[in-house]
């Protein structure tokens, strides 16, 4: 049996055929079966099982001004974005504006103007930052959506789920200003609308999307991540409250139910809040995605229960 010729580890998992020669690599083994082609000129050691795979092995590709932009760039920062990000999604590529757009299969070439986009480099992709990455998709988005991601922009805790470590830090001001650079765009009008409703301080798209379902209702909007204390000491950081009636709103996730340690915290937490004269309601994806009713009800109750 013939043997491949073993891959140099500085060539990493995805690689350009003008790479593979520079290392030494001759034509035969760059054409060998048990290399992927993701893109022409490239080569994976294994094909992308995932789009965040897809993304890393266009990046050799990419030259000097060449940057993944739009949805893509959302999703490798982890921003949320609605919908499944499919494998075969085509990839944005941005470019300034007067430069060739990029064309290649699989790849959406994009032209933005010179000082729109900040560029980075995320693990090899070089990639723009996320202001300008939410401004290129905010046109198909609803203003609830671009509200979830400004909200996650402008957080910064680090438990938000999803978030790639080492963001840049940003504020509502921030993005006033680069709203400011960029002018009239697509979607520009929506996004200037969802700042004002943007919070910080949120740790999860469903609590944003919770205190949105709340608004929308009617009912005053709760206050985010509310600290109780009680003789000095830090009792509970609340999902959303009503401090003044002290009514709290719980987000729970899936991580609440799969950690065992967590549902012990949760059920400790609630029993001292419940101590302290708190009303403790417990939201879940089924209040969400189902008939919310129920749910809106639950707080009216809770409010009209402490006048």
């Amino acid at each position: 049996m013939r043997h491949r010729i073993l891959l140099p580890d500085e060539l990493g998992r995805h690689f350009t055929v003008q790479q593979a020669a520079a290392a030494g690599i001759g034509r035969g083994r760059v054409s060998a079966r048990d290399l992927d082609r993701p893109f022409r000129g490239v080569r994976s050691v294994t094909a992308a099982e995932t789009p965040l795979d897809r993304v890393a092995a266009l990046a050799p590709r990419l030259q000097r001004g060449q940057l993944i932009g739009g949805e893509a760039a959302m999703r490798v920062w982890g921003y949320p974005h609605p919908g499944v990000w499919s494998v075969h999604a085509p990839i944005v590529v941005v470019v300034a504006t007067g430069s060739s757009r990029v064309r290649r299969s699989g790849v959406a070439g994009r032209r933005l103007a010179e000082g729109r986009a900040h560029p980075w480099r995320i693990g090899g992709i070089p990639i723009i930052d996320p202001i300008a990455a939410l401004f290129m998709c905010a046109a198909a988005l609803t203003e609830d959506e671009v509200v979830i991601a400004l909200d996650a922009m402008i957080s910064a805790a680090d438990n938000y789920p999803g978030l790639r470590a080492g963001r840049p830090p940003l504020t509502a001001t921030d993005i006033e200003e680069r709203l400011q650079v960029w002018g009239r765009f697509p979607g520009s009008r929506r996004v200037r609308d969802a700042l004002s409703r943007a919070r910080e301080g949120v740790e999860s798209p469903k609590e944003t999307e919770t205190r949105l379902l709340i608004v929308a209702a009617g009912l005053p909007e709760p206050v985010v991540q509310h600290e109780v204390y009680e003789n000095g000491l830090l009792i509970a950081r609340c999902d959303m409250a009503y401090p003044d009636l002290k009514i709290t709103i719980e987000y729970e996730g899936d991580g609440h139910r799969t950690s065992r340690d967590q549902w012990r915290r949760d059920i400790q937490r609630q029993r001292e809040l419940e101590d302290l004269g708190w009303i403790v309601i417990r939201v879940t994806q089924l209040d969400l995605a189902g008939d919310p009713g129920p749910l809106l009800d639950r707080i009216r109750r809770a409010r009209s229960s402490r006048r």
